[in-house]
């Protein structure tokens, strides 16, 4: 299709290319070789008349005109997506359909590992991509094509569907033989001992900082910050820090980590977690099966 002498098929690539820059890449997600690739390259940067994508050294760096063309091209294609394409028959049987999904490994180890067995029994052809959500802030990961977002209720953004996707306690993780937490886990011990975290976008630490400083007047002595709940329990093996994550996963880790599980010594709040998606595909048949799917698996582990 064409508008304005401008193959419509050509925003799919330019949308892909300045988010990957890089032709390799981009090739592998159009199915298409590099050649192909560099092909359509050129003829975005005739079109455009702009290099759209520059080489300098080993990478590809976009122009400030590409910068500009970015975000209304990802706004194009996401309306059409789900106001135009995605309006067909709910088969889930035969759908193609690849979701890119944001959620912590937490999430997907505990909640959605259960989603992609019933998914690749019910429909087949059904592919995902897992994101972090401890890299950018969730606005601008709702904004940038993505399907589903998993994050803290207070993560929450306005104008964009969401529902409540769990809730889980809070526990304190140490290593087996840490001494200072064989007696249990006292407020004293809790405030001596040096922490590990985890990032969320922007904002190094958990949510749970604040609360701390607000309710019990302690700030946490963190010594490290990851990416990643896996990466968190790895700091406190072999150490004598001390680590606040969702008892869920806790327990899973447990199961093959020597870390003990310690009851928190104050009364902390729950961790709350939503889903949200963008507005486009709100209705959208296979969309929303998905997303039935999702939040029924995660009422089942949360029961």
């Amino acid at each position: 299709m064409r508008f304005e002498q401008l193959d419509l098929n050509l925003l799919v690539a330019l949308d892909i290319l300045l988010e990957e820059q890089n032709i390799t890449r981009t090739a592998d997600k159009l199915h298409l070789s590099q050649s192909a690739t560099s092909s359509i390259l050129s003829r975005l940067r005739h079109y455009f008349d702009d290099d759209l994508l520059v080489q300098i050294g080993r990478k590809m760096q976009p122009t400030p005109y590409a910068l500009e063309l970015q975000e209304p091209v990802r706004e194009m294609l996401n309306i059409v997506r789900g106001s135009i394409t995605n309006k067909r028959k709910l088969e889930p049987a035969t759908s193609q359909r690849h979701f890119r999904i944001v959620a912590s490994d937490y999430i997907i180890q505990v909640f959605l590992a259960g989603v992609l067995a019933k998914v690749q029994k019910l429909a087949p052809g059904m592919t995902f991509e897992f994101l972090s959500p401890f890299t950018v802030e969730v606005e601008t990961m709702v904004k940038s094509g993505i399907d589903i977002v998993i994050a803290p209720e207070s993560e929450t953004v306005d104008g964009y569907p969401h529902a409540f996707f769990s809730t889980d306690e809070l526990a304190c993780i140490a290593c087996k033989d840490n001494p200072d937490t064989q007696g249990g886990l006292t407020p004293e011990v809790f405030s001596s001992l040096g922490h590990a975290s985890v990032g969320f976008g922007r904002v190094s630490l958990l949510s749970i900082e604040q609360w701390l400083i607000n309710e019990r007047n302690i700030e946490r002595k963190v010594e490290v910050i990851t990416n990643d709940f896996t990466s968190l329990c790895t700091t406190v093996v072999s150490t004598g820090r001390l680590a606040i994550i969702p008892r869920r996963f806790a327990e899973l880790m447990a199961t093959f980590m020597p870390i003990d599980i310690l009851s928190m010594p104050f009364d902390f709040p729950d961790l709350r977690e939503a889903m949200m998606w963008h507005p486009t595909v709100d209705s959208d048949p296979i969309h929303r099966w998905l997303r039935t799917l999702i939040l029924e698996e995660a009422a089942m582990v949360s029961s």
